[in-house]
């Protein structure tokens, strides 16, 4: 089904303290350049905000810059060439290709069809996460369909879809509408709220895996978008090795390289989790290397003559 991706991405960031939310990283990509992966099947890619060097995508910005979502909605529908709208922030660091794709089943059932050339990774790049895995940026399984609250009773006569979060709460910057649609009521609406603009177009509300809606508007929401990053690496590389992911005490790794990467050096930090593999391997407990470890690094200062001299 042919799609322009239209993404909200010029917001202020108070809560971020007037960072450049979209360019903040999660895994290997910004914010923004994860959401531009998702779409990668569409027609055009237009992005609502400062511009930025990711090639391939339409920069525009509402008259005046950061006058709302409303305004920023307008003037990405300007650029917009597709019988269809993808709607989305430029902060959804849990989005995948997959999603769009779901999505844009939901909006048109009879109509859509995988995009072509879509990537189905989260931010790090990932492949496939390992069954049975938490994972915040696995695939959408095959055949979801928007049966979210509201049902197919409330669809009919209307195309169009939005995500819903885990509470059931619409989230009007992750969803798909027909572009003709959108624009007509664009037109005539004078409001400010993309709820009383969109809510009268949208079929089908639909819940998907893994959180696609998730955005990040606090230091702790990215916080924790790159704690997943982590969870995920962890799982495939396990996978990889063929190690047990219960064996691995992902915090307590993590509490014992930054105190090295904070007493001794940075470079320090991953020889050092290199050396308690090693050490764990050879059989002494975790526990007990860690807290070795974590002294020697606490006491570098004054344990440094002493170790270079050991003959």
């Amino acid at each position: 089904m042919p799609y322009d991706a239209v993404i909200l991405a010029g917001g202020e960031a108070r809560r971020l303290g007037g960072a450049d939310k979209p360019a903040l990283t999660v895994g290997a990509r910004s914010l923004v350049e994860n959401v531009v992966a998702a779409v990668s099947g569409a027609d055009r890619t237009i992005v609502v905000g400062p511009e930025r060097p990711i090639p391939g995508v339409v920069f525009t910005r509402e008259d005046p810059p950061r006058g709302g979502p409303v305004p920023a909605l307008a003037a990405g529908l300007a650029e917009v060439r597709a019988p269809w709208v993808v709607l989305l922030a430029g902060d959804l660091p849990f989005l995948t290709a997959a999603h769009v794709t779901a999505l844009l089943k939901a909006a048109d059932p009879a109509g859509a069809a995988d995009p072509a050339g879509a990537e189905s990774t989260g931010p790090g790049g990932a492949a496939a996460v390992p069954a049975g895995v938490e994972s915040t940026a696995a695939a959408v399984p095959a055949g979801v369909e928007g049966t979210g609250p509201g049902g197919a009773a409330e669809a009919a006569g209307r195309a169009g879809a939005v995500m819903v979060d885990d509470g059931g709460r619409e989230q009007w910057l992750a969803g798909a509408w027909p572009a003709a649609e959108l624009q007509a009521a664009l037109r005539t609406y004078e409001g400010r709220s993309l709820k009383g603009l969109l809510g009268p177009l949208t079929g089908a509300r639909l819940a998907l895996p893994g959180r696609p809606w998730f955005d990040c508007d606090t230091m702790d929401d990215l916080q924790e978008a790159r704690m997943n990053v982590l969870k995920e690496w962890t799982a495939l590389a396990c996978k990889e090795l063929g190690i047990d992911p219960a064996a691995v005490d992902r915090d307590q790794i993590l509490e014992l390289t930054k105190e090295v990467a904070h007493g001794v050096a940075r470079p320090a930090a991953p020889l050092t989790a290199y050396l308690l593999g090693l050490a764990q391997g050879a059989g002494s407990a975790p526990e007990d290397a860690v807290a070795r470890l974590t002294t020697l690094a606490k006491n570098w200062g004054e344990a440094t003559t002493e170790t270079l001299t050991d003959g």
